[in-house]
């Protein structure tokens, strides 16, 4: 343990305990799998929220490469009472990537388990391992040849599936809503069983990735967003290529068009003449997303004035509002479809609609395009130049799909973001009747005193939109605790009951999504 802090324990473990439980750490999975050191751990403790790494820093960090491994690490971790912080690709960018939720946790790291277990190109689904990354999996579907889609969330390449299902992220394609297109888990719970949902319980199935229910009740959601078992496979729906595929944009001028914007949207969503998740981003998301930096536009601090916005939509054509969508089929089914899409926004009489054919290679087109098509990029990933510093945390609430709806909960958004010097930078993501809000707070971590704002401005936002009514539907480690709270306490009681029962011991990442038996009220 060279250069292991030793002051840096899990809570409530003395040396001597850990020091043997590393000891069975490195027999069960060897010492190259075993990381202590200072150096070894930094890539687990390199976040984007508002507090100091330290805050979040792992004890240590173990590799598993197989489900007997795991079974083995939750034995281990019983016997000592160590607690462990699962993480798949560990990507989870603006929402805590790899670091627990609790300093002093052991990262339990699953990226060697990386095997493509089965893909089916007639049913359409896939088995994998939680390692596998969205960049692997596509790069196997080219190679062979396979005529089935992807879905995944932006940047892409290097996340994986199982981690965002897990959750319950959201892509762009018909199949964005990525928990109801996944079939079939296999998890290790906290004794070491291992438990297989929906059909793959029975000997000899081939429908454990075909019928989601199985029989009796369906605990699939049970492991999402929670700390009730650690998921070593996991099925999912892969959507048929279409013959046809055909994206745009529209691109609408005034930042009040988004009443109309959605309303005349949502008939569309809702009758699935627009299959998929469509996006509409502002101007500082496009411009982010274009690698546009605010350096080159003001100098000046605290949030972007409304004249350089407009100098930005001027130079560059984006508008306050851009609008991204797609229609999948047959040609005669785009056809109609494509006919349907513009006379509804030919009668809203404002926005300008932009296809393939004219935007070319153009950004942010082009890494919309993809997405939208289930190829990877890692595009997007130019929002966190558009202030630089390094800071993200991804403020996400729900919403109706109600333009009245969006247009409050962006003024609420713009003006808290506005008073802690801040810029709102968000899209709204389109289901036929909830959209996902999801603001990336942008701030400067190495200036102490912005980060001190952006967790001001973060506290605010979840206070401010609580009382109206509006809560998160995912975040950050730094907050889960607080949006627990969101959601009320006979939630909680269940949460934390079913805690006791599966893991009595309270190994598996305490703290996740306000799941903690130490620290909640014991009853």
């Amino acid at each position: 343990m060279s250069e292991q802090d030793t002051s840096l324990l899990p809570s409530g473990v003395t040396q001597n305990n850990f020091d043997q439980a590393v000891e069975k750490f490195r027999a069960l999975l060897g010492d190259e799998n075993v990381l202590l050191e200072q150096q070894q751990l930094m890539p687990y403790n390199k976040i984007m929220m508002s507090v100091e790494n330290a805050a979040h820093a792992p004890s240590a960090a173990l590799t598993a490469t197989s489900v007997e491994q795991v079974q083995g690490v939750v034995k281990i971790c019983n016997e000592h009472r160590i607690p462990i912080w699962t993480i798949s690709t560990g990507r989870n960018f603006g929402y805590g990537s790899a670091a627990p939720a609790q300093r002093g946790q052991v990262i339990l790291d699953l990226k060697k388990m990386n095997k493509i277990i089965k893909v089916d190109p007639v049913m359409c689904y896939a088995l994998v391992e939680p390692g596998v990354t969205y960049g692997q999996l596509y790069e196997y579907i080219q190679e062979n040849d396979l005529p089935v889609l992807l879905s995944f969330s932006a940047p892409s390449a290097i996340a994986g599936p199982v981690g965002n299902t897990m959750d319950r992220g959201v892509g762009y394609t018909p199949y964005g809503e990525h928990f109801m297109m996944q079939c079939g888990m296999e998890v290790v719970l906290a004794n070491g069983d291992v438990y297989r949902t929906g059909m793959g319980g029975v000997e000899g199935s081939n429908t454990w990735q075909i019928f989601k229910w199985g029989y009796g009740p369906t605990l699939d959601g049970m492991f999402t967003q929670s700390n009730y078992g650690i998921t070593t496979k996991m099925g999912f729906w892969l959507m048929p290529k279409p013959p046809v595929y055909k994206p745009f944009e529209v691109i609408f001028d005034n930042e009040e068009d988004i009443v109309e914007i959605v309303d005349a949207l949502r008939p569309l969503r809702m009758n699935n003449t627009i299959p998929n998740s469509v996006v509409i981003a502002n101007v500082l998301w496009e411009a982010g997303s274009a690698h546009l930096t605010r350096a080159q536009y003001t100098s000046e601090p605290g949030h972007t004035p409304e004249n350089v916005l407009q100098q930005i939509q001027d130079d560059t054509g984006m508008g306050a509002w851009n609008l991204y969508a797609a229609l999948y089929g047959t040609q005669e089914q785009v056809d109609v479809n494509w006919k349907i899409v513009t006379e509804t926004f030919e009668k809203l009489g404002k926005g300008r609609i932009v296809t393939q054919e004219e935007a070319g290679d153009t950004q942010p087109f082009k890494y919309r395009a993809e997405l939208m098509y289930g190829v990877p990029n890692l595009q997007e990933f130019g929002l966190y130049n558009w202030r630089g510093g390094g800071g993200s945390m991804w403020f996400a609430p729900v919403s109706e799909a109600r333009g009245s709806e969006c247009r409050k909960q962006a003024a609420l958004a713009k003006r808290i973001l506005h008073k802690h010097g801040l810029d709102y930078v968000a899209e709204f993501i389109v289901a036929p009747r909830d959209m996902h809000h999801v603001i990336d707070v942008l701030y400067d971590r190495t200036d102490e005193e912005e980060t001190q704002r952006a967790d001001a401005c973060f506290n605010e936002l979840l206070d401010e939109f609580e009382k109206e009514g509006y809560a998160v539907y995912r975040v950050n480690t730094r907050f889960q605790e607080r949006v627990a709270q969101s959601y009320g306490e006979v939630k909680r009681d269940l949460e934390h009951a079913i805690k006791r029962a599966v893991d009595p011991n309270n190994i598996l990442a305490p703290g996740r999504s306000g799941i903690d038996l130490d620290t909640y009220k014991q009853s």
